[in-house]
């Protein structure tokens, strides 16, 4: 059974083409339906996949299907081809997983949207785009799934495109990341100059061969992870992840959780083998990555709109994802992809249950006391704040920990002090959060009110499944300090991680251990910070505010990035385009076109002057004519 893994992208894909040819004429009930069930089926052939998988004898080549010659020019080729190896099987796990979860979500979220079937269509394709990107076993076709993210991504955030800050939202999504895939295509035009194909199995062949020297490696290595810093929401590219809050929840669970902003994460993983190479390429990941870590989460401590703290914590988690892959634990990166999956899908999709009880309020100064309105939304939130936050024993205290202890035992000390400020942040702005919104004195708007009410089932059971795993998930990659050969994770992505420098390095069981209980202290007490400050002194807050303006403000105002950027870029441009459009296009281009239409006109309209329409004046001109060519034939 395991020869139908390549089905796994088809099947949403079918389905949302019969969407766009009959969705307008079909039944609500019959959309949801067909868009739910095709992303089912891929997660069931996912599982058969993955079992067939775990089957084979150990060492074994992954699952390759070829499916047809695509691309063929002189020495260039490229296949239609998939492949399902260990990590593929993660990312395909997260994709329909997490996915079917989303879809189903999004049955109760967007009943009333008139275009519904514009939806659950654009939500298949979406799925279909991250599932190439993630099973193609070459660059090429990766890059056809990273650029079909990339459109979905942009027609979903702009789904609302009536409104104006949406469908500029989806614009800047859709420019920024063309800057970033701009040096990934780059990327893979080196990678086919140096090794002959963009066959992963290649490449990595290549470079154990030494085909690749390290300096070329680096060179190609900085230029895929500038598309990945445009995918993954990093420093500097990081600008259109927080505006992509303008769509709906449902798709910013899907772009945050299971698709668009691991990408990045999942190629520098995938590439593995290069980034170790170049060593300077790994090592801008992890500063990256850890400086982005830092830098989001500052932004997180001050917004107000709930659905925006979480933006800016995808982003200092995204972080965290590469801070693993750049100390060359390729494993614990992926390791805290997954478990994010699952606790930031139930962040946003609660986020989405509070926002739908309050008739789409969003602001939390406007919240507060909700916990006994929303009795099923509350502690799923809860729980997926805790899981975020890093507290023993859920899931998310299992991959960080994995990352940060993974970067000390590196001897990346300063990337793993990073880790750890970035993590009391981290348990400070998400329980501000929840105080904010669950907490303290109601601050609701009397019609909002009246209106107060808890999400249908539709909306609630995912929420129930997602905080179930995102207590769970981590148990399969638990630390060594808890026994020898229990991180099956690490284990089961071994074959695809190609190690490098410090790939073996370890740690003595008592110095683990002090790691686990600093980044458990350091949990606490963000949380305890968070709980001074907006439950038990609500006033130190204001106090810190009107002491230091400049900083807040800052903060408030995301360092003012927005601003610069179009004072030096956006600004600019706009303003030399409509130079060139007034003195180039209109004066030299339109000009030499209407020109010569003019000057067409002119000489028609000249020899229409001789067309009189009279038989005597044609006879006229023939006998012209005739005496001419005589007179030229005799002398």
């Amino acid at each position: 059974m395991t020869e139908i893994f390549w089905l796994i992208p088809f099947i949403p894909a079918i389905s949302s083409f019969i969407l766009v040819i009959f969705g307008s004429k079909l039944p609500r009930k019959y959309i949801s339906f067909q868009a739910c069930f095709a992303v089912f089926i891929s997660f069931a052939i996912t599982i058969i996949s993955f079992v067939g998988l775990m089957q084979m004898p150990q060492g074994s080549s992954p699952l390759v299907k070829n499916l047809f010659s695509w691309i063929q020019s002189g020495s260039f080729k490229a296949d239609l081809s998939f492949q399902f190896d260990p990590l593929t099987a993660v990312m395909c796990f997260v994709v329909t997983g997490v996915g079917l979860l989303i879809h189903i979500y999004s049955i109760g979220y967007m009943a009333e949207d008139k275009s519904y079937a514009r939806f659950f269509t654009l939500m298949n394709l979406f799925t279909f785009s991250m599932l190439i990107l993630v099973m193609a076993s070459n660059l090429v076709l990766m890059f056809v799934g990273w650029e079909g993210v990339g459109f979905c991504s942009y027609i979903l955030i702009g789904f609302w495109y009536e409104k104006h800050s949406a469908a500029n939202a989806g614009k800047k999504a859709f420019i920024v990341n063309r800057i970033g895939d701009a040096g990934f295509l780059l990327g893979i035009f080196f990678i086919f100059i140096h090794v002959g194909s963009g066959e992963f199995s290649a490449i990595n062949e290549a470079i154990a061969g030494g085909s690749i020297t390290q300096g070329i490696a680096t060179l190609i290595a900085l230029l895929l992870f500038a598309g990945a810093t445009g995918k993954s929401a990093q420093i500097p590219l990081y600008v259109w992840l927080p505006d992509a809050m303008e769509g709906p929840t449902p798709v910013s669970a899907l772009i945050h959780a299971a698709t668009m902003v691991t990408a990045g994460v999942y190629m520098v993983a995938r590439m593995n083998a290069l980034y170790t190479l170049s060593g300077t390429g790994a090592n801008v990941v992890a500063i990256i990555g850890a400086v982005t870590a830092i830098y989001a989460a500052t932004m997180a401590l001050v917004q107000n709109d709930i659905k925006r703290v979480l933006a800016y914590s995808t982003i200092s988690q995204i972080g965290y994802m590469f801070i693993g892959c750049g100390v060359g634990a390729y494993a614990a990166g992926i390791f805290h992809l997954y478990t994010h999956a699952f606790f930031k899908s139930l962040l946003f999709l609660a986020a989405g249950s509070v926002i739908h009880a309050l008739s789409g309020e969003l602001d939390m100064r406007k919240m507060g006391g909700l916990r006994k309105y929303l009795p099923i939304t509350y502690p799923v939130f809860l729980i997926g704040a805790i899981a975020i936050a890093g507290v023993p024993f859920l899931s998310g205290f299992f991959s960080k920990d994995a990352i940060l202890t993974s970067a000390y035992a590196r001897g990346q000390y300063g990337i793993w002090l990073l880790g750890i400020l970035g993590a009391i942040l981290t348990a400070f702005y998400m329980f501000r959060l929840i105080f904010l919104t669950f907490y303290g004195k109601e601050r609701l708007e009397p019609e909002t009110k009246a209106h107060l009410h808890e999400s249908p089932k539709s909306m609630t059971i995912p929420l129930v499944i997602l905080a179930f795993f995102s207590v769970v998930a981590g148990y399969i990659g638990m630390p060594v300090v808890l026994g020898k050969n229990i991180n099956w994770f690490n284990s089961f992505l071994a074959p695809i991680i190609h190690g490098g420098p410090g790939h073996e390095a370890h740690l003595s069981i008592g110095t683990e251990w002090l790691l686990i209980l600093v980044s458990v202290l350091v949990a606490l007490t963000g949380i305890y910070l968070a709980y001074v400050f907006y439950l038990k002194k609500p006033e130190i807050p204001k106090k810190l505010v009107s002491r230091f303006p400049f900083l807040y403000k800052l903060l408030y105002n995301k360092y003012y990035v927005d601003e610069i950027y179009n004072a030096t870029f956006v600004n600019p441009t706009i303003k030399g385009s409509k130079f060139v459009y007034k003195n180039f296009d209109l004066k030299i281009i339109d000009g030499a076109v209407n020109g010569s239409a003019s000057a067409t006109g002119f000489f028609g309209l000249i020899l229409s002057r001789l067309h009189t329409g009279l038989i005597k004046d044609y006879a006229l001109v023939f006998l012209l004519g005739a005496i001419i060519l005589i007179g030229y034939l005799i002398f």
